[in-house]
């Protein structure tokens, strides 16, 4: 995600403590880039986990698998 989007969501963090608020399109523009941060963090997250390996006492070594 883009440093300029991230300093986007901070900017509307801050202002919602304010006692003005959010405005509707503000509150819709933060719920967007808020999905977008957490999907952007999931697959991040994902790609990591699937690229881990785990070693086990006896030397072997196995990727990690998803549960189904």
């Amino acid at each position: 995600m883009e440093q300029k989007k991230i300093d986007r969501i901070n900017e509307l963090a801050r202002k919602a403590k304010t006692p003005q608020g959010l405005t509707p399109e503000e509150l819709r523009e933060r719920d967007i880039l808020r999905r977008e941060y957490i999907d952007a963090f999931k697959a991040s997250l994902t790609a990591q986990l699937d690229r881990t390996v785990v070693q086990y006492p006896d030397g072997t070594r196995r990727k990690l698998r998803k549960k189904g």
